[in-house]
């Protein structure tokens, strides 16, 4: 979990305290291949792996990992349950279809775990304890028989019941190594000497008694923060980490059927303030495709005042955002002009990119308005060009030919900008179609706009 943000992670190793020695409860690839085990010491596991990272265990930052990926699971299924501190379990019966069977399922996972840093075992059964119980095995199938789950289940060792260690190692004194040990025995027996409990996981995990799980529920907002494992002086280098949170936030819209127009990556410094940037989309959406190659645009313009040690994406807004359906002819993908506003606005600025809507007002340079790139609603006037001079240019030019016209307007009395003007459509000697008016008042001619 804590090298998710790194491309090649150093040797990391999470420590617990346990008496007054701290052990290694989890470590990464890097440093398993220096030797490093769980369940060694700390001071063992520095000597084997030089430059090892060592961390301490942080029960909150494992559930919040764990909620996370809980909202990310929302784009298969919305039954997910939780099930402490390290698993998942997915109800995926009635969705089967959607995906396109169980094993397109499975790779569709399989490739999202993976492209958000993480490590699982995956495994499927008719029941949600036999499943859990196959993944904590590492056995990593899809058993759709119950009897087939109960002969698999009947060798595994017992040490994979969540069960108190007294009873686990009571069942060793008697000889129940496995689980088919423990079916074999007298219930009553078993009852009297293990405690009921013992009995009724054997049963939710075989389907012999029914299992009510209380499914995860979203947050109403998405806000994800992602450690770093070393400071990161460069904007251009946290896009790595940030994709790693990207899948999150595309499941909890999805889950949520909601898009949305703005994100928030926070970056904390130590002792600095931190740094704000912010992504806007022309339209709601919840591509993480789309948002990655914003953000890839963004940071590539992003100067850190400091390093980095911790990323915090935040969708402040959500908005509801319904499925579009595909065209069943077409066969060319359309240029996605959105797409293009919202790059131009990273590349140019946010005030260098806008729509033009029309005003209330019959003088042409104030006819129009700036407004929001996806707001924009002005339609085009055949009389009227779209391309308005500046400001209007004497025009000496004798020989212009008056194509149409006049276009009377007297307006602005109001405001102190009264305009008395007669407007034609003329041609030059070149046949550049120009938009002229006359003063009325000086009876001076000006060049107000070109056709294209």
């Amino acid at each position: 979990m804590i090298s998710r943000g790194a491309a090649v992670p150093d040797p990391l190793a999470v420590v617990e305290k346990q008496g007054g020695r701290s052990w290694v409860v989890a470590c990464n690839d890097t440093a398993e291949a220096c030797g490093v085990r769980v369940d060694m010491t700390a001071l063992a596991a520095q000597a084997l792996a030089d430059g090892l990272i060592v961390r301490k265990r942080d029960a909150s930052a494992e559930h919040e990992s764990l909620a996370g990926l809980a909202v990310w699971a929302g784009r298969f299924t919305p039954s997910v349950s939780l099930e402490p501190p390290h698993g998942l379990l997915l109800e995926i019966s009635t969705c089967l279809s959607l995906h396109r069977g169980l094993a397109n399922l499975l790779k569709q996972a399989r490739s999202g775990i993976n492209e958000m840093g993480y490590a699982a075992m995956m495994a499927c059964a008719p029941t949600s304890h036999g499943a859990w119980i196959l993944a904590k095995a590492g056995i990593e199938k899809a058993v759709r028989d119950p009897a087939r789950l109960e002969n698999i289940i009947a060798a595994l060792p017992v040490a994979l019941l969540d069960q108190p260690p007294a009873v686990l190692e009571g069942l060793e004194r008697v000889g129940a190594h496995t689980l088919g040990d423990c079916l074999r025995l007298p219930r009553g027996g078993m009852a009297r000497r293990f405690g009921q409990a013992l009995l009724d996981e054997l049963d939710l995990a075989l389907g012999r008694l029914p299992e009510a799980r209380a499914f995860f529920m979203p947050p109403a907002s998405f806000e994800r923060s992602l450690e770093l494992p070393a400071p990161v002086h460069d904007a251009e280098a946290l896009q790595f980490a940030a994709r790693r949170l990207l899948p999150e936030l595309e499941g909890f819209l999805v889950l949520r059927q909601a898009g949305v127009q703005q994100l928030e990556l926070v970056c904390r410094h130590e002792r600095r303030d931190n740094t704000v940037i912010k992504l806007g989309f022309a339209k709601p959406t919840r591509d993480a495709g789309r948002m990655q190659l914003l953000l890839r645009e963004t940071l590539g313009r992003t100067r850190l005042e400091a390093p980095v040690h911790t990323l915090v994406l935040r969708a402040p807004v959500v908005l509801p955002l319904s499925a579009s359906s595909a065209d069943l002819f077409q066969k060319t993908r359309e240029a996605d002009g959105d797409l293009l506003l919202e790059r131009l606005r990273i590349r140019l600025g946010k005030d260098a990119v806008y729509g033009i809507d029309t005003a209330a007002d019959h003088r042409p340079e104030r006819a129009w308005r700036p407004c929001p790139e996806q707001g924009g609603a002005a339609t085009a006037n055949r009389h009227r060009p779209l391309w308005l001079l500046p400001k209007p240019l004497p025009c000496h030019d004798g020989r212009l030919k008056l194509m149409s016209g006049p276009e009377r307007i007297e307006s602005g009395w109001w405001d102190g900008g009264d305009v008395a003007r007669d407007y034609y459509v003329a041609e030059d000697r070149n046949g550049a179609q120009l938009w002229v008016y006359c003063d009325r008042a000086s009876g001076e001619w000006y060049v107000h706009g070109v056709f294209a």
